[in-house]
């Protein structure tokens, strides 16, 4: 690779697809050759890059070859696909899809907290979490590493954008529909027929607050609640941590917000975990922890934002906290060409 990396982006056309692209630029990553690759729709669809022009191809046997490296941001069924085959033609994998993260063969990685991981990909395949772990686990590690988290509960507030275009194309639309109802809009949302749902969700998401992120597994939790039980787990190396979630939508385009209420195998003081966040990796304590970082605060850049800082006053070694990152860029496309730096 001293000439350069030859990198492959399966996914190039979407929203963390274009981020990747912002990003790779902004770093300097050292690219001698990038090769998009996008649905049948957006075949020789020209993207900018570094100054010049990419042409989107579609996946095809072979299309791998000579890459040094291919990132994946799919659907799960797709990555199952073509991820072994990118690292079967010879090229190191980092996929954003769930359908390697639970693999014990395919490490799981945030770069901030378990970096070495990635030098044990026996399958040549690198896993990225879902966005709203990613967010909530970067603030929580330094204190797991100091005192040991032993239970944490969590209510998440999810933006949109996790669901893709779409989604962010949907609150758009909606709320354009809305304008002009107010009255109606102030009594909730969508009332009386306002604002009828869309394809993304069952409920209109314009004015409102769906308290169902995902698809329903078992004992009642969604998938997301579940991706951010067991991934906490891997990528903290606590497979006993407690976790119980409930993951909520609401009509924000960009960042994912979590409230979470963790109790420590040690002591665990609000003062001593301000100090500990203020120095982190990758995070930025807002007014010493006592400020209430927003999603638009923490929306276009890299670290994730931590306030509401407080000592839980019903039982000891427990902290209230509250965390918000920009899901796009640090939950998702920024932690993957972290991971390509690692690998250089």
């Amino acid at each position: 690779m001293s000439s350069g990396v030859r990198v492959g982006l399966v996914g190039a056309t979407g929203l963390v697809g274009t981020e990747m692209r912002r990003i790779f630029e902004e770093r300097a990553f050292p690219i001698s050759e990038l090769r998009a690759y996008a649905s049948p729709r957006s075949e020789g669809r020209r993207l900018p890059f570094a100054g010049g022009e990419v042409v989107c191809e579609v996946l095809r046997d072979g299309c791998f070859d000579g890459l040094d490296l291919v990132v994946f941001d799919v659907d799960d069924p797709l990555s199952a696909e073509w991820a072994p085959k990118a690292a079967a033609a010879g090229a190191t994998v980092i996929d954003k899809s769930a359908a390697f993260r639970m693999d014990p063969e395919v490490p799981l990685v945030v770069s901030e907290i378990n970096p070495d991981d990635v030098h044990d990909a026996p399958k040549g395949i690198i896993s990225c979490p879902n966005c709203t772990t990613m967010v909530l686990v970067t603030a929580l590690a330094p204190l797991h590493e100091a005192a040991g988290i032993r239970r944490m509960v969590v209510a998440s507030y999810q933006a949109v954008s996790g669901a893709g275009q779409p989604g962010m194309h949907e609150l758009a639309e909606q709320w354009v529909k809305g304008a002009g109802q107010e009255d109606t809009l102030s009594r909730a949302g969508a009332v009386d027929g306002a604002i009828e749902p869309g394809e993304v969700w069952s409920k209109p998401i314009a004015g409102n607050v769906i308290p169902l992120a995902g698809s329903v597994k078992d004992a009642g939790y969604t998938s997301e609640e579940w991706k951010l039980v067991h991934e906490s787990r891997k990528i903290l190396h606590a497979p006993e941590l407690l976790v119980t979630a409930t993951c909520v939508r609401v009509p924000v385009y960009v960042g994912h917000s979590m409230a979470a209420n963790v109790q420590f195998e040690r002591p665990m003081s609000r003062d001593a975990a301000a100090e500990l966040l203020a120095s982190a990796p990758g995070v930025t304590l807002v007014d010493g922890g006592a400020g209430a970082p927003t999603a638009l605060e923490g929306a276009g850049i890299d670290p994730v934002l931590v306030g509401r800082l407080r000592d839980d006053q019903s039982q000891p070694n427990t902290l209230d906290l509250w965390v918000t990152g920009d899901n796009l860029r640090k939950g998702a496309a920024l932690n993957a060409i972290q991971l390509a730096e690692l690998l250089l």
